[in-house]
């Protein structure tokens, strides 16, 4: 009796091992399914792509009200989000009205930054944000303190929406003059203002933006929206509070400004010297028109994707060039992608320091730490391999040679949006 009661207890219970096994698991399931700020990030990120794919799905999103298939419409939707810019149907001549507009609002939300987005979110539904998500918030937004996050997300928001507006209001009365409709005049202007601070790189006319090299009206307020998107919100915060002394800005802003204006100057410089003759992209114009190109030209691998050079026509130190200011990328903080420009001028300032047999490296007087610069370290060798790979799937899956697929491979890493067409 006694012997069957045991028995039956420990039949019905669990010896310790199982338990403990059990425990575990469970802890670890846990721990897996625990709704950090990253995971937060995540699913929205994986649901804005879901809504935005069945949207672009619908028959009213096409131009000749047909379904669009699944592959082209998740393709857009993640390169809309993605602020991307790559394609894969022409993007003035398949979507609707109602379609740019599904893409519009997928950059505007994708160049706030999903984290942006989230915390948004959370502060306007719980008019407050968790110590957690604070924190992450603070360190993409460069925050001082972690209870200015809360003012900086709104001043983001604010920030953004202004140079946004302040690019519409220099392209839609000039949209008007160049013979468009006036509602299509207002349309593609607020569409070409947020896809280029968002640096998105999507075009909402057939025609493409070929028709616009040299033209001043056009390429400065593209070239500027983009130039602006692509410094990142710390160093436009930084710059805006402290405009009138530059001494004070911090050290991520100085490094920030400086390397860009260096790459600006040196893409110019080189497509300027490299396309002059070319008679297929600047060798048959003005001067004038040669130096706005170059310059549109070398403002756009920050990760902004407009083109008013053929990209497939350019000499392949042109497309070198590129490829190297692709994958460098815009800055921290920024809707564009790359390594970033700091992380560039980390290995730079690096290298020099070991030339120099330094064993400190310093900018603008102060120590650069040696994590920071492991880090620096950590994301050029993982960058490169994402690229790496990528372009080696590319050369196995695809006929194209490899000087198209690393093209291709670089400006989706970056985020750019460029293409040689294949």
């Amino acid at each position: 009796m006694s012997g069957g009661g045991i028995r039956e207890s420990r039949r019905r219970g669990a010896s310790p091992r199982t338990r403990g096994r059990a425990t575990g698991v469970e802890k670890h399931l846990r721990t897996l399914f625990k709704p950090t700020p990253a995971r937060i990030a995540l699913g929205v990120f994986t649901l804005l792509i879901g809504v935005f794919t069945a949207l672009l799905s619908l028959p009213a999103a096409t131009v000749g009200d047909e379904r669009t298939a699944l592959t082209d419409a998740l393709f857009t939707a993640v390169s809309a989000i993605c602020v991307t810019g790559l394609v894969t149907v022409e993007t003035g001549i398949h979507w609707s009205t109602f379609g740019l507009t599904v893409i519009m609002i997928a950059m505007k939300l994708g160049g706030l930054g999903l984290m942006t987005v989230a915390s948004l979110l959370s502060l306007s539904v719980m008019h407050r944000l968790g110590l957690a998500q604070r924190v992450i918030t603070a360190q993409e937004t460069r925050a001082e303190r972690l209870a200015e996050v809360g003012g900086v997300l709104r001043i983001i928001l604010i920030t953004s929406t202004a140079f946004e507006v302040a690019t519409f209001v220099a392209l839609a009365p000039y949209m008007v003059i160049t013979e468009h409709g006036i509602g299509e005049s207002l349309f593609l202007g607020l569409f070409y203002a947020i896809s280029a601070f968002n640096n998105a790189g999507f075009v909402p006319e057939a025609v493409g933006t070929a028709q616009y090299l040299g033209d001043p009206f056009f390429s400065i307020p593209i070239g500027l929206a983009v130039l602006v998107g692509s410094l990142g919100f710390p160093v436009i915060l930084v710059v805006v509070r402290k405009l009138r002394t530059p001494r004070r800005w911090s050290l991520h802003a100085k490094l920030t400004l400086t390397t860009t204006a260096l790459l600006l100057g040196l893409g110019f410089m080189g497509y300027l010297a490299m396309e002059w003759s070319n008679p297929a992209t600047l060798g048959s114009q003005g001067l004038g028109t040669k130096v706005l190109g170059a310059g549109f030209a070398s403002v756009m691998p920050r990760s902004g994707g407009f083109a008013t050079l053929d990209v497939s026509q350019m000499t392949a130190e042109s497309r070198l060039l590129t490829n190297l200011l692709m994958f460098i990328g815009g800055g921290s903080g920024s809707t564009a992608g790359g390594i970033r420009v700091t992380t560039f001028a980390l290995l730079m300032l690096s290298i020099w320091a070991e030339i120099r047999g330094n064993p400190e490296v310093e900018a603008f007087g102060r120590r650069i730490p040696h994590e920071t610069i492991r880090q620096a370290i950590g994301v050029l060798v993982m960058s490169a391999t994402v690229v790496f790979l990528a372009t080696f799937l590319l050369l196995r899956m695809t006929p194209y040679t490899l000087d198209a697929t690393l093209f291709e491979a670089l400006s989706a890493f970056g985020t750019v949006g460029l293409s040689t067409g294949i």
